[in-house]
């Protein structure tokens, strides 16, 4: 499994921590930034890890900012992607066992390192149970290919 992370400004530390977890499990990953305290805006961030994941290039993305929730928004705006935002352990699971996310958003104003390892912990190790949940994300998508259409 291979894993893209990125967070902006205010997520750099808690990044740095998801990224020395990452290592610790042996799990690959790539370090999309940002590297230093320098201001950007998230959405930048969302939009090259999200279409890194999109493309297939990655299996699954893991993004932070301050809250998680504008890193969620902007990133579920690249077409196929369904990103959570997630700061406990049952959402970071049912995030993948009931809506297939491809990308977990956490903030670095919300939740603290050790509680971080272990949202990545579980969400790297729950897929994707289908079910009754296969017909909830396909009308999920169907929603988003409806949309794009009209443009």
């Amino acid at each position: 499994m291979k894993i893209a992370v990125g967070s902006d400004h205010f997520g750099l530390g808690l990044k740095n921590v998801v990224c020395e977890f990452l290592k610790e499990k042996g799990v690959e990953y790539k370090d999309f930034g940002v590297m230093t305290e320098e201001p950007i805006d998230y959405p930048d961030k969302a939009k090259e890890v999200a279409e890194a994941v999109a493309s297939g290039e990655f299996d699954r993305g893991i993004l932070i900012c301050g809250t998680g929730i504008g890193m969620a928004m902007a990133a579920n705006k690249v077409k196929g992607i369904r990103a959570a935002c997630c700061h406990d352990v049952y959402s970071a699971e049912r995030s993948r066992k009931s809506n297939n996310a491809q990308i977990m958003t956490m903030g670095a104003y919300v939740i603290g390192a050790e509680l971080a390892k272990m949202l990545v912990d579980a969400w790297l190790r729950s897929e994707f149970q289908g079910g009754r949940s296969t017909r909830k994300v396909a009308k999920i998508m169907q929603i988003e290919k409806e949309q794009f259409s009209k443009e």
